[in-house]
């Protein structure tokens, strides 16, 4: 029998000096056993995953029982650092892996309810960082910086990095003090609702026409492909005014400013720390750790320990991958980014945010 090297294939000869060819029965897997192989491979490493996961989430690295945002604190006098830093909203931002980015407003939240049943923590500061955000969250925050303070006792600053502004600076108003980094951009009070597309024009240049059934003629105001009546320029003119009245006397109780000198500067303008400071809109230019010895110096606090909060995830998996860089995929081409850019736009909730500052790293 002569056989080849790869052993797949033998020849043999009869009697008759007729050789004959066959196929060793250990022929090279078919395509399709390689990929059920594979995919049984996948299912055991996704299994595998699984289970540390559930396992991992069934012990904390920090002991947080008593602790209903997630959060372990010292047993010693503490100041607590809250940092707020991009887009004030309740859409929860995270990554890959499941783990917490940016601001996260209910954490935030329940965070400030857990140190006001704290003893240990003897003040808040506020680390902002933040182009703006919704109405309802901004003002939720701010109300919840007033329950701190009203069942404490206890201080409250905003310390600005680079730029606090509109609802950024919107939750700043209650604190005790202000203190802006002497780089930082803030002020602009003022509200929007964004952008409103109107493609009726384009449609009806292309012979496109859109049927919209709704039970009143307000209904689909907004909408991109008819155009805005005045009526409907007016209602929402309405509920951006009235967001702004709530701003400017939030400003006017919070800096102690006669309400009529917040009108004149509050006209959406960005102001820097040293004209904010000049128009009584911040109390101090400096760093953080001044603002920290501040608070120290004037409620006698000693050198009391700094404690930064984050929300972060604690998991097995999140340790494991939390640190992994994945580049993001952007295969839109130029169409599909014009229309995700139209709907995010077209969302329009009323909003304290800058529109200059909201996509500055």
């Amino acid at each position: 029998m002569d056989e080849e090297k790869n052993g797949t294939m033998f020849s043999e000869q009869n009697q008759s000096g007729v050789r004959f060819y066959s196929m060793d029965a250990k022929k090279t897997p078919s395509k399709k056993s390689r990929i059920r192989k594979s995919l049984i491979i996948f299912a055991i490493i996704l299994a595998v995953f699984a289970i540390i996961g559930v396992a991992a989430s069934r012990f904390d690295i920090n002991d947080t029982s008593s602790s209903s945002s997630g959060n372990a604190y010292p047993d010693d006098a503490y100041i607590a650092k809250l940092s707020v830093e991009g887009t004030i909203s309740s859409a929860n931002g995270s990554d890959y892996f499941g783990t917490p980015t940016g601001y996260q407003h209910q954490w935030t939240l329940d965070t400030i309810d857990d140190l006001m049943n704290d003893n240990n923590n003897k003040g808040i500061i506020l680390f902002v960082n933040s182009p703006g955000g919704g109405v309802y969250e901004s003002d939720e925050l701010y109300f919840k910086i007033k329950e701190y303070q009203k069942n404490t006792g206890r201080p409250v600053y905003s310390a600005m990095g680079t730029m606090a502004a509109s609802g950024g600076y919107y939750i700043s108003v209650p604190c005790d003090k202000i203190i802006a980094n002497r780089n930082c951009w803030t002020g602009s009070i003022g509200v929007t609702i964004g952008t409103i597309f109107d493609f009726s024009g384009l449609l009806e240049k292309y012979g496109v026409k859109t049927n919209t059934i709704t039970s009143g003629a307000n209904k689909a105001m907004g909408s991109s492909v008819q155009p805005m009546t005045e009526e409907q320029k007016q209602i929402f003119q309405s509920l951006v005014d009235e967001a702004y009245d709530q701003f400017v006397g939030l400003v006017a109780d919070g800096r102690h400013m006669d309400i009529e000198k917040v009108r004149k500067i509050a006209d959406g303008r960005i102001y820097t720390a040293k004209q904010a400071l000049s128009l009584g809109l911040i109390d101090e230019i400096g760093t953080f750790d001044e603002a920290v010895a501040d608070m120290e110096k004037t409620y006698k606090l000693g050198d009391c320990e700094v404690t930064e909060l984050n929300n972060n995830d604690t998991s097995l998996l999140g340790t494991l991958f939390g640190k992994i860089n994945i580049p993001a995929m952007n295969s839109k081409g130029d169409v599909s980014a014009i229309v995700e850019l139209v709907k995010d736009e077209n969302e329009f909730p009323v909003s304290y945010m800058c529109e200059a500052l909201k996509n500055k790293k």
